[in-house]
């Protein structure tokens, strides 16, 4: 695999970030950069911490100290429903679709997550209301197109395989045109032949789209063969950071996953 050239000033930076639940720290100080063009997998054992950290990249969580920038600025102001228009898309780990929607309004839904129509414009059908919605239908075809759903795009997604409504959850995502993409478990749920698939297609959308991608994942083939760099959490800590090779020899990790003191 071969890594994008990246530039000096990350594109996503995660700066000792700390969150609580209570007494509970889920978070413990977590730093790390991601440059534009990387693929990162972010990994550990359950409990680690890894969902707690996307929920605060897609501000749903608040850190209680700490802070994320994109492109040097700091999201921890924006709501979650701005997060697509800062430039951050997102799937879940869980596949959170309309169900009782087409593949392609549901795609539609995330082109308007970057709309900036109002009720008073829709109504009138104003001139540039009208491009914005030309725009949204040449978007949402090209992706339809692009993640190869053309022959269910006109079919609800509830019934789809789930391997299908993996995909249209990454198109929705891809509908804002975001610079960043949280991707959350996609590969749960898959069989053998569609991971390895899931894995071209992340490739695909980093080098053909140019957008960066930030995986949280527990299938450590997935991670380890296309990712730029891993950073794995332990109980609320980075407990290591580097390329895959440096990742899956560090004792630490060794540790954490087997259960066995570090050396």
């Amino acid at each position: 695999m071969q890594a994008q050239t990246v530039s000096s000033s990350p594109q996503l930076a995660v700066r000792d970030v700390v969150v609580r639940f209570g007494g509970i720290v889920a978070l413990d100080g977590i730093a790390f950069e991601l440059q534009k063009g990387q693929i990162l997998g972010l990994i550990g054992p359950n409990g680690a911490g890894k969902t707690t950290l996307f929920n605060c990249l897609s501000r749903l969580y608040t850190p209680a100290s700490g802070d994320i920038l994109y492109d040097g600025q700091s999201v921890l102001s924006k709501r979650a429903h701005q997060m697509p228009a800062v430039g951050i898309g997102r799937s879940f780990q869980n596949v959170a679709l309309f169900q009782r929607l087409t593949v392609r309004d549901n795609i539609r839904v995330g082109a308007h997550a970057c709309s900036r129509s109002d009720f008073l414009s829709d109504a009138l059908r104003l001139p540039w209301v009208r491009r914005q919605e030309a725009e949204v239908d040449a978007t949402v075809s090209e992706l339809i197109d692009y993640l190869e759903l053309t022959d269910v795009a006109d079919f609800p997604v509830d019934g789809l395989p789930f391997g299908t409504r993996k995909r249209v959850e990454i198109a929705r995502a891809l509908a804002a045109k975001p610079g960043v993409l949280l991707l959350d478990e996609p590969a749960g749920g898959l069989n053998h032949d569609e991971v390895g698939e899931l894995g071209r297609l992340i490739r695909s959308i980093r080098d053909d789209r140019g957008v960066t991608v930030l995986l949280v994942e527990h299938h450590m083939g997935l991670v380890m063969s296309i990712s730029d760099k891993v950073v794995v959490l332990s109980f609320g800590r980075k407990i290591a950071e580097g390329t895959p090779a440096e990742v899956q020899k560090n004792p630490d990790v060794i540790a954490a996953y087997l259960g066995g003191p570090a050396e």
